[in-house]
C-alpha cells in the first residue's frame, strides 16, 4: 500500500492513484506503483509539468522574436494547447492554458505585420520592376552598344533577385522588359552584322591599297611616288577599320612597304646633301662678297656685282636641303638691300640721267629674256632646284624693270 499524500495540485491516494487538482475539479492523471513514497510521484509528475512550461514558454520565445511564421504558430499553439489540456503533470496547467489563449492575438498580430509586410515588398517589388521594364525600353531604342549590353544583364539579375507579384502583374512586367531585351538584342545583332561587313570592305580595299604600296616601295622616282603615297595614306584612312583580328597586321604591311620607300629616298638625299656640302661652300663665299657689298655706296658697281653674283650663284648648284632657307636668305637680304638703294636712287635722278634710265631698262629687258629662255629650259627638264633659281632671278630683274620703267615715266 501507498501512503496517501497530498499536493498544491493533487494528491495519491492510499492504492498509488494520482489525481490532478483543477478548475474544474479533480482528475485522475495516473497510478504511482514504482515506491511506497508518494513525494517521488509528485517530483515525476512536477517534471512533465515543468516540461510543458517550458515548451510554452520556447513557443512565446519564438513569437516574440518572429522566428516563427503565423500559420507554424498556429501549429505549435494547437499541439501545445492539446499537450497542455491532457497532460499527466502536476502544477498549474489553467495557467499555461491562459498563457497559450494570451499568444492568439499576438499570432493575429504577427500574421497582419506579416501581411502588410508581404503588401509593401511586393509594392516595392512592382515599382523597381517597372523602373526595370521602363530602363530596358529606353536602352533598346540607343545604340550604346557594349553598355547597353552590359546594362541589360544587371537589369535581369536584379529581376531575378525581387519576389515574384500577383501573376497577371509579374507576366506584363516580364513581357515588357523581354521584348525590349529582345528588340536590343535583334538591332545589336544587326548592327555588327553590318559593321562586319563594312570591315570586311574594308580589309579588301586595304589588302588592295598595301598591293600597290609594296609595288611602289622600290622606285626611285622620289617627288611623284612621295605624292602616290599620300594619296594612298588618304584612301587607307577613308576605308576605315577592317576586322580586328587582322587590323594591325594590314597596318604593318602598308607602313613596312611606305618605310622602305622612304628610307631609301632619305638615303638618297642624305647622299645629295654630302655631294651638295661643296656647293654650300662655294655659296658662302659668294654671299660673303654679297655681304661686302652692304651698306650700297656705289649702286652700279653693286649692281654689276650683283648681276656676277647671280651667274655665279647659279652655276654652283644645289646645297644641302638644310641650308636652302639660310643661304638663300642671306641673298635676298643683299638683292632687296640693292633693290631700295636704286629705288632711293632713282628718286634722286634728274631728267639728264633717263637716258640711263632707257639704258638700263633695255638690259634688264633683255637679261629677263634671256632668263625666260633658261626657265623655259630648266623646266622641260624638269630640274626644280633650277627653276626655283631661275624664278627668283626672273622675279629680282622684273622688279628692277618695274622701278626703272616708273623712274623713266618720271623723267617725261
Amino acid at each position: 500500500m501507498t501512503t496517501a499524500a497530498e499536493h498544491p495540485w493533487g494528491r495519491v491516494d492510499a492504492e498509488g492513484n494520482v489525481h490532478l487538482r483543477t478548475a474544474e475539479g479533480e482528475r485522475l492523471i495516473g497510478q504511482w506503483a514504482v515506491g511506497d513514497d508518494p513525494a517521488e510521484a509528485f517530483r515525476f509528475y512536477e517534471r512533465r509539468y515543468a516540461d510543458l512550461e517550458t515548451e510554452v514558454g520556447l513557443l512565446e520565445k519564438r513569437l516574440e522574436t518572429g522566428t516563427l511564421s503565423p500559420d507554424d504558430a498556429v501549429k505549435a499553439l494547437a499541439k501545445a494547447r492539446a499537450n497542455v489540456t491532457d497532460a499527466a503533470a502536476l502544477g498549474d496547467l489553467d495557467a499555461l492554458a491562459t498563457r497559450l489563449d494570451a499568444l492568439e492575438p499576438a499570432i493575429a498580430k504577427h500574421r497582419e505585420e506579416r501581411k502588410a509586410q508581404r503588401e509593401a515588398a511586393q509594392a516595392e517589388a512592382r515599382t523597381a520592376k517597372t523602373r526595370i521594364a521602363e530602363e530596358a525600353e529606353t536602352i533598346s531604342t540607343g545604340n550604346d552598344w557594349r553598355a547597353g549590353a552590359d546594362r541589360l544583364r544587371a537589369l535581369l539579375d536584379e529581376w531575378k533577385a525581387l519576389p515574384r507579384l500577383a501573376k497577371s502583374v509579374d507576366d506584363e512586367l516580364w513581357h515588357r522588359f523581354s521584348s525590349a531585351r529582345t528588340a536590343y538584342t535583334r538591332r545589336r545583332k544587326q548592327h555588327f552584322a553590318e559593321l562586319n561587313t563594312q570591315r570586311d570592305g574594308a580589309r579588301k580595299v586595304k589588302e588592295r591599297l598595301i598591293a600597290e604600296a609594296e609595288a611602289l616601295q622600290t622606285s626611285t622616282d622620289w617627288g611623284p611616288t612621295s605624292g602616290k603615297y599620300r594619296d594612298l595614306m588618304s584612301q587607307w584612312k577613308a576605308a576605315g577599320a577592317a576586322p580586328r583580328n587582322v587590323e594591325d597586321k594590314l597596318w604593318k604591311r602598308f607602313r613596312a612597304a611606305q618605310d622602305v620607300f622612304f628610307a631609301a629616298r632619305e638615303a638618297a638625299n642624305a647622299e645629295l646633301d654630302r655631294e651638295f656640302a661643296a656647293n654650300a661652300e662655294v655659296k658662302e663665299a659668294i654671299l660673303v662678297e654679297a655681304e661686302a657689298l652692304l651698306p650700297i655706296k656705289d649702286l652700279e658697281a653693286a649692281r654689276k656685282a650683283m648681276h656676277d653674283i647671280a651667274d655665279r650663284w647659279e652655276a654652283a648648284g644645289k646645297v644641302p636641303r638644310a641650308r636652302i632657307k639660310e643661304l638663300e636668305g642671306r641673298l635676298r637680304t643683299v638683292e632687296q638691300a640693292v633693290r631700295n638703294a636704286g629705288e632711293q636712287e632713282w628718286q634722286r635722278t634728274d631728267p639728264e640721267k633717263s637716258a640711263r634710265a632707257d639704258d638700263m631698262i633695255g638690259k634688264l629687258q633683255r637679261a629677263i629674256d634671256e632668263t625666260r629662255e633658261s626657265l623655259a629650259k630648266a623646266e622641260a627638264a624638269g630640274d626644280a632646284r633650277k627653276v626655283k633659281d631661275l624664278t627668283a632671278k626672273l622675279e629680282s630683274n622684273e622688279s628692277f624693270l618695274a622701278m626703272a620703267q616708273k623712274a623713266s615715266q618720271d623723267f617725261r
